[in-house]
């Protein structure tokens, strides 16, 4: 059976970084693995393909004046360890909806057959944003079973963090998916480890792996490729590997239970981030 597994993050957290240096680890392992990027920006999969982007399902559906006139072998790509890549793309900037493309380039990959019997993984990389219904189409339509999220010590990637565990919970009965763990891609926050393991805590998961920050992530990066291609001895590899083995094993799946607003920054509090008096400052009215 295909494990399906969607990783949402904060715009600008590392999540399509992070999600192909753990497909890498995991193809590098032997195992049959398909990237869906489902991010209108498609960088989703250049460091697999080791190019500088990939053409997209909208894209080329434009060019070809729909989608049902695209064939698969001009969708699907194979990269780095036979990693299977597709870019669903978007509109045109300024028009239309972009969560669209995720829901035509998945269902254009089902129909054609691109979840063969051989895989064992398929990855969708997601925008953070889970608000419009395209993006969340991994969750509502039960398409992936298992949602990682990524975030970090930064308030913002937390506040992201907690929104995406509540679209976790909403469509979790539905569409039977669950929350697998927080990844920490570190920013190198003042007790970070800590604080993420304690919001982890409150929304009844676990910090399934701390990524500490590294250059050679960024070195591996601007020659397009993972860190498990460019330096596999290097010890942020095995920090891959080790993420990459603990979602291969994991079985820590839960339905979230999301905090408030003021839970949130009473966390934030109680580590040093925010100050109780910015907290409780009245907003100025003009």
């Amino acid at each position: 059976m295909i494990r399906q597994i969607a990783i949402y993050g904060k715009g600008g957290i590392g999540k399509s970084t992070t999600t192909q240096n753990t497909v890498a680890a995991l193809a590098e392992a032997g195992k049959k693995v398909m990237i869906v990027g489902c991010d209108p920006k498609a960088d989703s999969t250049r460091l697999i393909l080791n190019k500088k982007m990939q053409n997209t399902v909208m894209d080329m559906a434009r060019d070809a004046g729909s989608v049902e006139d695209l064939e698969l072998e001009e969708v699907l790509q194979s990269g780095y360890g036979d990693v299977k890549c597709a870019e669903s793309g978007g509109p045109e900037p300024g028009v239309g909806c972009a969560g669209r493309g995720v829901i035509t380039a998945i269902n254009f990959l089902e129909e054609e057959g691109a979840y063969t019997d051989d895989l064992d993984f398929v990855f969708y990389d997601v925008l953070g944003d889970v608000v419009c219904g395209g993006f969340a189409m991994p969750m509502r339509e039960g398409k992936a079973q298992e949602i990682y999220i990524v975030t970090s010590g930064e308030m913002m990637a937390m506040y992201a963090a907690n929104n995406i565990a509540r679209g976790i919970l909403k469509y979790a009965h539905s569409g039977g998916i669950r929350l697998g763990g927080l990844i920490c891609n570190s920013r190198n926050t003042d007790r970070e480890d800590e604080l993420i393991e304690a919001l982890a805590s409150k929304l009844g998961t676990q910090m399934i792996h701390f990524i500490p920050r590294e250059n050679e992530v960024q070195r591996a990066e601007l020659r397009r490729q993972t860190v498990i291609q460019y330096n596999p001895e290097h010890a942020q590899a095995d920090e891959y590997r080790t993420l990459a083995k603990k979602i291969a094993e994991n079985t820590n799946f839960v339905i979230p239970t999301p905090i408030s607003m003021d839970e949130l920054e009473e966390l934030l509090m109680e580590f040093g981030i925010m100050e109780a008096d910015i907290v409780d400052e009245p907003v100025a009215v003009a």
